[in-house]
């Protein structure tokens, strides 16, 4: 067995506190060594119950030699800057999604890790939830024939009582609602069964609430290989999560039972040609843990992790595109 990943946690708000959580079951893969955020006062005490380093500046984990990598959970606009230093200073990285607000950033970062020949993992952990990883599997083996189209929805109401300039509804972070916080889940995993995307029609309205960006979203994608996906979220409804996908051969509805801050099993209905509808119950798993461990493996070697560089760049291409559409009312082609 090979020794765990030293890593500096990096922002220690709420996800990064729910990934410093579930690693505590993680510890043969993964170790926090160091946590960084600005607003020390906010985790001194849990950092201490814990034993780990904590620090307010970035730069003291790049030039920790103990520190193997760092798992970014900061604003979306710093993950460019932040993985490159990350990169200069020899470290693997897993950021938290999405990877960057435009193309070219997306393109830079996965051409300074591949060069370096670091590790660059992502916050996409829907991937790693039991069933959707069963779905991927099968679309890949050809058990569902063609993929024609997929529908899905990742909504939940957690923004409505941040305060009104936390930076998770700035505009410079989050310019189309819930498509950074939710959304971008569902646009990975278009992209993942789909292919690079062509076009998209974003529509973002402010219908029941006052974040500033808006709390209903929606986008039609186009994909340049054929195929269609419908992705909404909102950030004013109760949690909501559901992913279809319609192929030749079957469908596949994947609904979770709860948020994925605290996962509660999924309920799986889908059907084969000539066959019934069948529904199922999946149990609790923790996909947040499992990805980071996914990364962890990666780094050392002994897996290969799923979410590729090409991945990576087809997303946040197809992201760049929805702001542009959100803003325009027009169907924006996807660079």
């Amino acid at each position: 067995m090979s020794n765990p990943v030293n890593i500096a946690l990096v922002g220690m708000g709420w996800w990064g506190q729910k990934m410093l959580a579930v690693l505590q079951a993680a510890p043969q893969d993964i170790r926090v060594v160091r946590a960084v955020e600005p607003n020390i006062e906010t985790v001194r005490a849990l950092c201490a119950e814990k034993g780990i380093a904590l620090t307010a500046d970035y730069a003291d984990a790049l030039a920790d030699p103990s520190v193997e990598a760092v798992v970014l959970a900061t604003p979306h606009s710093m993950h460019t800057g932040q993985i490159a230093a990350a990169v200069a200073a020899g470290k693997h990285v897993f950021c938290e999604k999405p990877l960057a607000l435009t193309k070219a950033e997306a393109v830079r970062s996965v051409e300074l890790c591949r060069a370096a020949g670091l590790v660059l993992g992502m916050g996409h952990e829907r991937r790693f939830e039991p069933p959707v990883a069963e779905m991927l599997a099968m679309a890949d083996a050809g058990s569902l024939g063609r993929i024609h189209q997929i529908e899905a929805n990742f909504s939940h109401d957690k923004f409505l009582s941040l305060a009104r300039d936390n930076w998770r509804l700035k505009a410079d972070q989050a310019p189309a609602g819930g498509m950074t916080a939710t959304g971008i889940h569902l646009l990975d995993l278009s992209v993942r069964l789909l292919g690079a995307a062509e076009s998209v029609l974003c529509i973002c309205e402010q219908l029941s609430s006052d974040l500033p960006q808006g709390d209903t979203v929606a986008a039609f994608v186009k994909f340049k290989g054929g195929g269609t996906s419908y992705v909404s979220a909102s950030l004013a409804n109760p949690f909501m999560s559901r992913f279809t996908v319609y192929g030749a051969k079957g469908w596949i509805d994947i609904r979770d039972k709860a948020h994925v801050e605290a996962p509660d099993g999924w309920i799986v209905t889908s059907a084969m040609t000539g066959g019934p509808i069948i529904t199922r119950e999946i149990g609790k798993a923790e996909p947040v843990k499992d990805n980071l461990v996914s990364f962890a493996r990666a780094v050392r070697g002994t897996e290969t992790y799923p979410v590729t560089g090409e991945h990576l760049v087809n997303n946040i291409a197809l992201l760049e595109a929805v702001f542009r559409s959100a803003t325009s009312g027009r169907i924006e082609t996807v660079a």
